[in-house]
């Protein structure tokens, strides 16, 4: 679904110190589209076309294995693009990932034909765009390294913390946080089993609750 905004590339940090030439040549050539809370943005039945600038929402991306398995790679948040779909465009390869929109969405598309273009006349928006991807690529790395390496009792405290908000509840379900970390729902049910028993949360259907958020904070800054 389409839609318009202003000058968006006043929302993000690395378009908005572009110079203004090459800011009016993505307002020319870039279009705006929306998506619905829940919808998918892209999967791993399409090879990405085109630059995408998230403008407003936020979208989960996740990749699942044969067995239906999922791990949650990383989320995009509002002002920042999607590395694996950069990664994809640029090698113009699909990748078995996928992006769901976890609120209402509003994002940049920038059409690879007009990508290309940029890159080769503008050095300022070369750099932004590989600048951008580099960090993003970083950020996906430490994903792995986690999923590799981390203790698990110390990455589950670690999201608990970053999903509590207001008065520290928490929907979610097992299955969720072990889609959220990489793991298995037994595992997950383990140690929240544990940290009712030591008091640092309670357990209703399908929602946890912080208990005791310094002993939680103690334990993810443990690592």
């Amino acid at each position: 679904m389409k839609t318009t905004v202003g000058d968006w590339t006043e929302s993000f940090l690395g378009t908005r110190n572009l110079p203004r030439r090459v800011r009016d040549r993505l307002l020319h050539e870039a279009r705006v589209v929306s998506y619905k809370q829940g919808q998918q943005v892209f999967g791993p039945d399409n090879i990405p076309d085109s630059l995408m600038f998230l403008h407003v929402g936020r979208i989960r991306v996740s990749q699942s294995s044969d067995a239906g398995r999922e791990i949650v790679l990383y989320r995009v948040e509002a002002g920042e693009s999607c590395v694996l779909t950069t990664a994809c465009m640029l090698s113009e390869e699909a990748y078995n990932a996928e992006g769901i929109a976890e609120t209402d969405v509003t994002a940049i598309i920038l059409p690879k034909t007009s990508f290309d273009r940029l890159a080769a006349e503008e050095d300022s928006f070369r750099g932004f765009v590989f600048s951008a991807y580099s960090r993003r690529l970083i950020d996906l790395l430490r994903v792995v390294d986690d999923v590799a390496f981390g203790r698990m009792d110390v990455r589950l405290a670690e999201r608990l913390l970053a999903l509590g908000e207001g008065p520290s509840e928490i929907q979610a379900t097992h299955q969720a946080l072990a889609n959220e970390l990489g793991t298995a729902r037994e595992v997950v049910s383990r140690i929240l089993n544990d940290f009712q028993k030591r008091g640092l949360i309670h357990q209703t259907r399908g929602r946890i609750t912080l208990q005791n958020i310094p002993q939680l904070e103690l334990l993810a800054n443990s690592a």
